[in-house]
């Protein structure tokens, strides 16, 4: 069944012209979850608050700090410098870097090292790191002695937008991607802009396409917007935490009103069943970065809407233009090594979360800024297009 036609009420429409000044103080987007609401902190030098920050919200708690060997070396000195700094005792588990550690043998050993450090309920689990570390870190905290709370310092940008915001915690399987979890929400989350400075060009680009992806999905200005200023975003300006307000605005209001992606928290997976799946084909490597793979997936989620006749080929291209722009991959050929065969992509889209009783379920849109739910895809309509797409 298709999802109504009225556009999703995804984001705030409120996105000015031109980069907007600096906040003086950071800001503050609430997600409204009753008792399990918490608040997201966006600003430059915000690290170090985090000590002061959690012994408000946790007198007397102790620390695990898990991290990867990559941030390790920029910035857990700064995170345990903090947190020595609030009087809290705290602890480090550091595992490789990559999304090869969002395993069970990993995960295994974060568990493991979070009970040898005698970490109680009570205490914290600090994640410090990309999506890999917020969605692995989250995942022990929510299994460690059944439930720990934990704190999202994400380093990179795809983290500060999407990942480390709403819950979604787990690893993957060798079947597909993020397919063993749990929602386990943070009780806070501290969007140290600065910590993307130490960001590699190419992680930082893949962080936009989720910033792109708000846009597309629901909140048509915000990505006129992105049009005109996504270079002020990539080179630090103001304009880059205005960007990733926006985008925790649009994600805190769609898991208040659906926390556990019973309907409308599927939106915020545009691109995301074609992405996974080229991701999984890659071999989850540094081929195909996860951000890469979403708006590769975009792109193609906007050139199926227009083979089914839902936008004009239009639409379709101004949206591929914009993420090309950006130093996106927008086509398969772009992926270096190429990409499997159908028979092995239709496979692996079949093991997309979304799934339901075999049904493959799309998110496909009306236009740019309108996003909607395609339950019930023809895996005939799909094959044919992703042969097309193969072929050139």
């Amino acid at each position: 069944m298709t999802a109504p036609k009225s556009t999703p009420k995804s984001t705030p429409k409120s996105t000015p012209k031109i980069a907007p000044t600096r906040h003086a103080e950071p800001i503050v987007v609430p997600v409204a979850l009753a008792e399990r609401a918490y608040d997201i902190v966006i600003g430059r030098g915000l690290i170090g608050s985090l000590g002061a920050r959690i012994k408000t919200l946790r007198p007397g708690a102790k620390v695990a700090i898990v991290t990867d060997e990559t941030v390790a070396k920029h910035h857990l000195a700064a995170c345990e410098a903090a947190l020595k700094s609030a009087g809290i005792e705290s602890s480090a588990i550091v595992v490789p870097p990559g999304e090869g550690s969002k395993d069970f043998t990993t995960f295994a050993t974060v568990c493991e090292a979070i009970i040898a450090a005698r970490i109680e309920r009570g205490d914290i689990v600090v994640a410090l790191g990309g999506g890999v570390i917020g969605d692995l870190a989250g995942f022990a905290a929510a299994s460690a002695r059944r439930g720990l709370d934990f704190v999202q310092v994400p380093t990179s940008l795809l983290a500060q937008v999407d990942s480390s915001v709403g819950g979604k915690t787990g690893i993957n399987s060798r079947h597909g991607k993020n397919l063993v979890g749990a929602f386990h929400q943070p009780i806070l989350v501290i969007a140290d802009t600065a910590l993307l400075d130490t960001l590699p060009k190419r992680e930082f680009r893949a962080g936009y396409a989720e910033v792109a992806k708000y846009g597309l999905l629901g909140d048509a200005a915000f990505f006129t917007w992105l049009e005109a200023n996504w270079q002020e975003v990539f080179a630090g300006a103001p304009a880059r935490e205005h960007a990733i307000a926006v985008c925790c605005r649009g994600k805190a209001a769609i898991v208040a009103r659906d926390e556990r992606e019973t309907g409308e928290r599927a939106l915020l997976n545009l691109g995301h069943t074609f992405g996974h799946a080229l991701e999984a084909g890659a071999g989850f490597s540094q081929r195909l970065l996860h951000g890469e793979a979403v708006a590769l997936g975009t792109a193609l989620a906007f050139e199926f809407s227009a083979r089914k006749g839902l936008i004009g080929a239009d639409v379709a291209a101004r949206a591929r233009a914009h993420l090309a722009a950006a130093g996106l991959p927008t086509h398969l050929k772009d992926v270096p090594g190429g990409v499997p065969g159908i028979d092995a992509l239709m496979d692996l889209i079949a093991q997309d979360k979304k799934v339901k009783r075999g049904k493959l379920t799309f998110i496909l849109v009306r236009g740019i800024g309108q996003a909607f739910i395609e339950n019930d895809v023809d895996p005939a309509q799909v094959r044919a297009f992703l042969a097309g797409q193969l072929s050139g």
